[in-house]
Order: C-alpha cells, then structure tokens, then sequence
C-alpha cells in the first residue's frame, strides 16, 4: 500500500490551507486517516495519550453489531422462505426476482439462501443509508471547515437495523437525513447531540409514515409454531401479547424468540445477537454495563408491579419479565442505543438511574398505552433530555458529601 500513501503525500499540499482544493479537506483528511494512522503523533513525554480515539470506539461498537446483522439477514429470509413454502407469496419486489435470478431456492432450511434473500432487503437500506447521511456529514464538515469523524458509523449501521423489511428506500434516506440533521448536525455535530440520531430518525419515521414502521403489521407472519399463517400481514408477537397477554404466549417457544427466529424489525429480533454484543461492548469498555444493568432492573421492577396488579381490561399487565426481554427492541435498544456515549448520562451513578428510568418507561408505554405497544425507542428519547438533569444532581450530591467530609469545627 506504499504507492497509496505516496499519492496521497503527493496530492495533501492542494488540500491544505492555501491549496486550491482547500474546501475539501476534510475529504482529503477522512480518507488518509480512515486508511492510515494520523501523520502527527504525539511523541513528547509530557502527554498522556489513550490508545482508544473515536474510530476504535465506533468501530468496535459495529464489530459488536455484526451478530445482530448477521441474524438480520439470515432471519428476513428465513421469514419469507416459510411464507412462501406455504404458498404466501412475499411482496412482489426488484429484491425477490433478483433472488431468483440468482439460482435461490426459497427453502428455510437452506441457511445460504435465507442469508442471500436477507441481505437482498437489509443491504439496500443500509447502502442508502450511508448514501444519504454520509454525504450530509461531508457536506456538513465542509460547510464548518473540520474534519469528518467517524460518529455517523454507528448510526448508519443501527437504523437499517431498527426498520421493517419492506421499508420504502426513500423514506429510509428521508428518515436517516431528518436524523443526521435535526437530530446531530444542528447542535454542532458528533459529540454535541443531546438526542440520539438513529433514534431521531426512527422516531420521524414512526410518526411520518406509521403505517410502514408501527411494527403493528410486518411483511411476513407466522405463527407461534414459525408456520405461516395469513401471507404477507400480521401482527408480531409483541403486538398479539398486548392484545391477549399471556393467552397469546401460551403455545409461544420462547427460545423462538431469544434466538430471533420471530417476525419483526430486521434487527431487533435476535436478543441472543444483541447481548452477544454486549459481551464485546462489556469486555471492551466501550458501553456502560450500568446502563445496561439499570435498564434490566428498571424493567424487572416495573413488570413486577404490573403483574402483581389484577386488571380485567389489559391482558399485557400479567406478561412475565421474561418476555419483555425477548419481545420487540429492547434488547436492541439497551445495548446499543441506550448506551450511546453522547446522549446517555454521564456519571456512574447517574449511568445506573438513567437506565432504571428507560426500563420504567418502556414498560409503561408497552403495558399502559395499547396503541404503541414497544416503547423503547420512546423511553430512549425521554430520558436523553434528562440525562444532564440526573448528572446534575449526582454532581450537586457529590459535592456536598465533599463539603461536609471535609468540613472543620
């Protein structure tokens, strides 16, 4: 790769100051520093470096990510093999006769085919994705004279991951511009956020186009038994559970449901994934397991209360905490979004609050409203405007048991 450095030694003089290409530095910059190290260490012995920058940070987190997507793929076309094998057709779609030029054979039991058709729905909302928002960084970093940083990797790879199968592409690159801008750039870019952008843009989504993102009905159905049922439409597990409880679980496999083996958003079906990720996460500091933990505890608690509340009108108040879990986004959500180093609280104690109140919250607009029945993506956003409140007071407290530790007579 030594002529690909020299070229871009050669060409670095038209991107500098000065240089008529000037404008496009960050260009230039994003490029040389995505392929190589930086060419300006630090190497006198006065500073104190970390070897962790926010590349290694954004590209650990998509590592992590990686098993979700893997049973992203793998599941969208294990869901439409099983429909079409029982004589349900999925949407009539450029991505399903791609596939069959390809030589698939719509089999669920040929895990390189399901993958193959999967990735045939997942791979074009996450190349629009990139498309769109990244260009919007760019032209963002060239608009403010600074370098482009890696902080849109991570969301770019999430909400493809949040979204349905069947999402139009123009309202995935509509969603994904309204949550780089209002949700990241208009606050002064990565790092000045105060809302979490994949999340911003999932939200636009929900409210602009429900009836493609409400989760209320997904492209494939199955039963709880994973034998289609009533062809392209029907609800998730998690909207038949607020609408019957424990009645609709009842012939339910739960390892079903851990595994993601379930209809649903591309991503958030597989919780085993998504804590696999959050082992990596975990093992390599890069996510708070205490806000992991404060969203478990916060969601045993409330679904707790709730069970042991008798209620003749809302069959979900009796779904156990086992099911939570396992249902819709949450694990998706505690993982990966709840986490975000810029949105989330930033003390320690103020972690674990943080994430006991977004396990609250999800239960209760799960349990409480019957027209939204996930709200994790909702409680998420909530306390992303409170996180600085919460580490306000946990600084305040700090403080004063400072002051009175240390006080004289």
């Amino acid at each position: 790769m030594k002529f690909l450095r020299n070229i871009l030694d050669k060409n670095s003089k038209h991107f500098h100051k000065g240089g008529k290409l000037e404008k496009y530095y960050p260009l230039y910059e994003a490029l040389d520093t995505i392929l190589y190290s930086p060419g300006t260490p630090t190497r006198a012995a006065s500073h104190v470096r970390d070897g962790v920058d926010l590349k290694r940070i954004m590209i650990t987190v998509v590592v992590a990510m990686v098993p979700a997507i893997a049973m992203a793929m793998y599941n969208t076309g294990f869901q439409a093999h099983h429909a079409i094998t029982k004589g349900a057709a999925p949407l009539d779609s450029w991505q399903t006769n791609l596939f069959t030029l390809l030589g698939g054979q719509f089999d669920p039991t040929n895990i390189a085919f399901c993958v193959l058709h999967g990735a045939l729905y997942f791979l074009p909302s996450l190349l629009v994705t990139f498309l769109v928002g990244g260009n919007i960084e760019v032209l963002s970093a060239i608009l403010r004279k600074h370098d482009i940083n890696e902080g849109f990797l991570v969301t770019g790879v999430l909400l493809p991951l949040t979204l349905p199968p069947n999402m139009p592409l123009w309202q995935v690159g509509l969603g994904i511009a309204f949550g780089v801008v209002f949700g990241k750039e208009v606050f002064g870019g990565t790092g000045m956020n105060f809302l979490n952008p994949a999340l911003t843009a999932r939200a636009f989504l929900f409210f602009a186009y429900p009836a493609h993102i409400s989760g209320d009905k997904v492209w494939v159905a199955a039963d709880f038994t994973g034998v289609s049922t009533d062809a392209v439409t029907g609800a998730t597990w998690l909207s038949k559970a607020a609408l019957e409880g424990n009645a609709a679980l009842a012939n339910a496999n739960w390892m079903d449901a851990f595994l993601g083996f379930v209809p649903g958003s591309m991503g958030e079906t597989s919780a085993a994934a998504c804590f696999l990720g959050a082992i990596i996460l975990i093992l390599t500091r890069v996510a708070s397991w205490r806000i992991m933990l404060g969203v478990t505890v916060g969601t045993f608690a409330m679904t707790t209360l709730l069970n042991s509340l008798s209620s003749g009108t809302n069959p979900f108040m009796q779904v156990p905490f086992i099911w939570h879990i396992v249902l819709g986004g949450w694990a998706l959500g505690t993982v990966f979004m709840a986490t975000d180093p810029v949105s989330a609280a930033f003390t320690n104690t103020g972690r674990f609050v943080y994430g006991f109140f977004i396990g609250v919250l999800v239960i209760l607009v799960r349990v409480i409203n019957p027209a939204y029945p996930e709200g994790m993506m909702l409680a998420i956003l909530f306390m992303n405007l409170f996180s600085p409140l919460i580490d306000h007071f946990v600084i305040r407290g700090n403080i004063k048991r400072r002051i009175a530790r240390n006080a004289t007579a």
